[in-house]
């Protein structure tokens, strides 16, 4: 199976896994589920963007590589600051639901993206 459409999978399977336990684990009247979906939301599409900025700049020379990944990694971590204070500025989101969510879905995206990072290095160095 082609890595990219195994990593999607596998955030389709932990993000079901995920709101079931949002779903079966919290009480509705005291989570605002739409700060909890905010929050996942925005940390599902930074780790896909990461992984896809990864798995194009993969096959790029060792400084390409470095711009894309780091370069990335400034640029997502500043729009995610960005979005996240205003957010919090304007009241958009219940502050303690959507923090509290988003460090939990971020902490565990990141193992993802990690392990699909390391996924796509082991398909190239065996396909090398």
């Amino acid at each position: 199976m082609k890595p990219l459409f195994e990593f999607f999978i596998k955030l389709f399977i932990l993000s079901i896994i995920l709101w079931g336990v949002v779903y079966s684990g919290l009480e509705p009247g005291r989570v605002d589920y739409r700060s909890v979906f905010i929050a996942w939301a925005m940390v599902v599409s930074n780790t896909v963007g990461g992984y896809l900025l990864f798995a194009y700049a993969i096959d790029k020379s060792s400084s390409e590589f470095t711009k894309f990944v780091f370069g990335g990694l400034t640029v997502r971590l500043l729009l995610m600051m960005a979005l996240i204070a205003l957010l919090l500025i304007r009241n958009l989101v219940v502050i303690n639901d959507f923090v509290f969510s988003f460090f939990a879905f971020y902490c565990i995206y990141a193992i993802v993206e990690i392990l699909g990072y390391q996924k796509k290095n082991k398909q190239k160095k065996n396909s090398a």
